[in-house]
C-alpha cells in the first residue's frame, strides 16, 4: 500500500503533490470538526464568547503566532541560505589549488574568506592554462584590502566572465586600474590606496600606490560584490614579487603569463569548454602536486550537513509549537473554569453536554487557526528581515521565502493541536452543573 501511494504521488505534478500533502495534513482537523459540530450551530455563541474574552483571546493567539512565525522563519532561512550559497558558486566550475583542504580552498576562492593556502607554481599553472579543455584559466592574488573589503588580483578575462558585462565603465587595462564590486562605496573615477591584509588601515602601505576605478560590476549575489578586482600583476609587484611576465613586457595585463616569472597563486579558476572537459581536468589535476575540486560538490557536502541541521530545527520548531499550544490549552482549561457558570447556565437551559463540548473546542480551534495564519504572515516578514541581515553580514544574496514544507509543517501542527483541544472541551462535560451555577 505505501508503495502504491508513493507511485501515485510520483506521477503527479509537483505543485499538485504539495497541495495534496497539505490537504492530508489538514484533514484531521476537518474530520474532528465535522464530528464535534455535527447537529450544532455554535457560531453566534462562539462570536459572543470571543468578544467577551477579547484580550485573553488576543494573548493566546499572539503566543501561537509568535511560536509559528519564528519556527517557520528559521526553517525557510536555512533553505534560502543554501540556495544563495549555491548561486554564489555558480560561476566557479573548477578550482585548482595546491593539495590541502577542499573546503578551505573553496571558501577562499569563492567566498573570499581569508585563508593561508600554499601556492601553485608557474610551470603547474602553465599546464592548467594550456590544457585543451580550458576555455578560461585565471589566477587569484590575495593579500590586500581597502576599508575591510578584499582587493583581489586576477585577469580582465575573469572580470568579463564573472560580471557577464559590466554595469558601468570598462575592464582594467593597466596595473593602476581596478573594478569595483556592485556593493562597494566607490564608483568609476574614484581612487583608493590598497592596505595590507584585511582591515589594516595603515596609510601608504604600498608607498603611495593607488588604483583608479574604471568599471563597476553588476550585482552577482556573492561576496565578490564587496570586493575590488585589480590586475594580478599589480598585487604581485607591490609586494616585491615578479609580475608574471618576462623582461620587456609591454604592460598589457592578463594572460599569457611566463612560467619563469610567475610568482604563484593560491587558486586557479577554470571554466572548461564542456561538462565532460571539466571532469577530464578534475581527474588530471588531482595529483600529489595539485587538487582540482568542483565547488558544487563541496557545497553539496556542506548542504548535507545543513540538511541534518534542518531536520533538527524542524523537530525543535514543532516541539516548541506544541509546547506553546499545550500552554495555551492549559490556559483554556483555566478559562473554562472562569466560564463555568455561563456554560452551566447553557446546560440548565437545556443545552446538551455535547453542545458545551463543541463550543469549547470551537473556541480553542479558532484561536489555533487564527494564530497559525498570523504566524505564517509573521514568518514571511521574519524571513525577509533575517535574509537582509544575513546578506549584509555574509555578502551572499539570500532571498528566503516560505515554501510548501513550511505550510505542511503548520498544517500538521494545526491538526495535532486541534486533537489536543479535545481535552479542555471534554473537561467541560464533566463539571457538575448545580455546583457551577451556585458558584
Amino acid at each position: 500500500m505505501p508503495d502504491l501511494i508513493a507511485d501515485l504521488l510520483s506521477g503527479l505534478p509537483l505543485w499538485m503533490e504539495d497541495t495534496l500533502l497539505l490537504v492530508v495534513a489538514l484533514l484531521p482537523v476537518v474530520v474532528i470538526g465535522a464530528l464535534v459540530l455535527r447537529g450544532f450551530a455554535v457560531g453566534p455563541l462562539l462570536s459572543a464568547l470571543l468578544r467577551r474574552q477579547i484580550w485573553v483571546s488576543v494573548v493566546f493567539t499572539a503566543l501561537i503566532a509568535i511560536s509559528i512565525g519564528i519556527g517557520v522563519g528559521l526553517i525557510a532561512q536555512e533553505r534560502g541560505l543554501r540556495e544563495g550559497s549555491a548561486r554564489a558558486a555558480d560561476k566557479f566550475e573548477v578550482i585548482i589549488a595546491a593539495p590541502g583542504s577542499e573546503i578551505t580552498a573553496m571558501l577562499a576562492a569563492v567566498y573570499l574568506q581569508p585563508s593561508s593556502i600554499p601556492l601553485i607554481d608557474g610551470p603547474t599553472y602553465a599546464r592548467v592554462a594550456e590544457h585543451p579543455n580550458a576555455d578560461l584559466v585565471a589566477p587569484l592574488a590575495f593579500g590586500d584590502s581597502y576599508e575591510n573589503a578584499p582587493v583581489v588580483g586576477s585577469t580582465p578575462a575573469f572580470v568579463e566572465y564573472l560580471s557577464e558585462g559590466l554595469a558601468d565603465g570598462r575592464v582594467f587595462a593597466t596595473e593602476t586600474e581596478a573594478i569595483a564590486g556592485a556593493r562597494t562605496p566607490l564608483g568609476v573615477g574614484d581612487r583608493f590606496a590598497p592596505q595590507h591584509g584585511r582591515g589594516d588601515a595603515t596609510e601608504g602601505a604600498h608607498g603611495g600606490f593607488e588604483y583608479q576605478i574604471v568599471g563597476r560590476m553588476p550585482l552577482t549575489g556573492s561576496p565578490w560584490d564587496r570586493a575590488y578586482i585589480v590586475p594580478a600583476e599589480s598585487v604581485w609587484s607591490v609586494h616585491g614579487l615578479a609580475n608574471g611576465h618576462a623582461p620587456g613586457w609591454d604592460g598589457s595585463v592578463g594572460a599569457p603569463f611566463d612560467p619563469a616569472y610567475f610568482p604563484g597563486t593560491p587558486a586557479a579558476i577554470v571554466k572548461a569548454d564542456t561538462l565532460g572537459g571539466a571532469y577530464v581536468m578534475q581527474a588530471q589535476f588531482n595529483t600529489d602536486r595539485t587538487m582540482a575540486l568542483f565547488p558544487g560538490t563541496v557545497l553539496s557536502q556542506l548542504h548535507a550537513l545543513m540538511g541534518d541541521i534542518r531536520q533538527v530545527m524542524s523537530i525543535l520548531a514543532a516541539v516548541t509549537q506544541v509546547l506553546v499550544t499545550v500552554g495555551v490549552l492549559a490556559g483554556l482549561m483555566m478559562l473554562t473554569r472562569l466560564l463555568s457558570r455561563r456554560l452551566a447556565l447553557l446546560r440548565a437551559l437545556g443545552a446538551p453536554r455535547r453542545f458545551n463540548f463543541a463550543l469549547t473546542w470551537s473556541y480553542a480551534v479558532t484561536l489555533i487557526v487564527v494564530g497559525a495564519a498570523l504566524g505564517l504572515a509573521l514568518g514571511s516578514l521574519l524571513t525577509r528581515v533575517i535574509s537582509s541581515v544575513i546578506t549584509e553580514r555574509t555578502d551572499i544574496l539570500v532571498t528566503a521565502s516560505l515554501g510548501w514544507s513550511e505550510l505542511h509543517l503548520v498544517g500538521a501542527f494545526v491538526s495535532l493541536t486541534a486533537l489536543l483541544a479535545l481535552i479542555p472541551a471534554w473537561l467541560t462535560m464533566t463539571r457538575p452543573v448545580v455546583r457551577d451555577l451556585r458558584g
